[in-house]
């Protein structure tokens, strides 16, 4: 009897130690395309929240071009990793990242910019988070047209300097969302005009930009700027400020609720940059590092598409929303 209870004992610690090892030992690379961004960075550290709760390890790897998406995932089936999280560099190297996590037998996600088929269409055997890239462009178009109806705007001298980057569909999403929305709402879209800008998110691009667009058009007195982010909206901004026109001449919406943003709404004097519309980080941080973890674990696979949405911020409300998304 005794050494029946014994073995039983032995059996059920060994159960209890391997149990504990296989948790331990669940490995998640959660790799992005710009580390320093503000947006990735609080991606990483709402990852490395889910990586605490669940006792997991998160491996964060920057990877700005495909060469170093290649290198991270071989690094981490070094590392035994089972999968990995990533908003790659450049959607068309989708069926690459595939290739290459199934070779290695890695579970693969997408986050942010979904991956692009060899045919030009959105992968859907790799499941996806997103952001409604075309409602939250509406809801900048819908935003810049309320202000304007605050402030009284006659909308035939006001333009649009729509800045685009129509190379990365969320950002052509999302630039095309607040234009039609603005048109929607009675804006004459001979007033929209699409500006190309040299990258996707920084000011020098948005800058760039809307100083050559500016110059040809003295005629309008009255400017929306929008683009894919805060950064490059900002940039727009400055521009037309460099070029004399008044904050109360501008009403630029940015997209994203980044630190540079939220620079602009703790100035004494308000700028010509009014609001943004704050990204769900945390979703798209916690809930797919939770999503990999439990189709590791568990053999849950995690929803195909999932999109989320996000909360325009203003200086009024910023420190309010902030701290209801967990980011105060």
């Amino acid at each position: 009897m005794k050494r029946n209870l014994l073995v039983i004992g032995l059996v059920l610690a060994l159960i209890i130690v391997f149990t504990s090892f296989s948790f331990a030992e669940i490995k998640i690379g959660f790799l992005v395309k710009m580390p320093e961004n503000p947006w990735f960075q609080d991606e990483w550290k709402f990852a490395g929240m889910a990586a605490e709760e669940y006792g997991f390890t998160l491996v964060k790897i920057g990877t700005p071009d495909g060469e170093k998406v290649l290198a991270a995932i071989d690094n981490l089936s070094a590392q035994n990793a089972q999968g990995f999280i990533i908003c790659t560099p450049d959607v068309k190297l989708g069926p690459s990242i595939k290739m290459k996590a199934d070779q290695y037998k890695l579970k693969v996600m997408s986050v942010d910019d979904r991956f692009i088929g060899f045919d030009g269409k959105p992968m859907e055997d790799v499941p996806h988070m997103g952001i409604s890239a075309y409602e939250i462009g509406k809801q900048v178009g819908k935003a810049c047209m309320e202000e304007a109806k605050n402030r009284g705007w006659d909308l035939n001298s006001t333009g649009a300097a729509c800045l685009t980057f129509n190379e990365l569909p969320t950002s052509k999403e999302r630039t095309d969302g607040a234009s039609d929305m603005l048109t929607s709402m009675g804006f004459s879209e001979k007033n929209i005009f699409d500006t190309p800008t040299k990258t996707s998110s920084n000011i020098e691009a948005g800058f760039d930009a809307t100083n050559i667009l500016v110059a040809g058009h003295p005629e309008i007195k009255n400017w929306f700027v929008y683009s894919l982010c805060d950064d490059t909206t900002i940039g727009g901004v400055r521009a037309l400020e460099g070029n004399g026109i008044e904050a109360e001449n501008i009403i630029g919406v940015g997209i994203n609720g980044s630190a540079i943003a939220i620079g602009e709404f703790e100035k004494k004097e308000m700028t010509g940059f009014i609001s943004t519309v704050l990204l769900a980080a945390k979703q798209h941080g916690f809930g797919t590092a939770e999503n990999m973890y439990k189709w590791i674990k568990d053999g849950v696979e995690p929803p195909k598409v999932v999109s989320t949405s996000g909360v325009l911020m203003d200086r009024t409300n910023y420190q309010q929303v902030l701290k209801e998304m967990g980011l105060d």
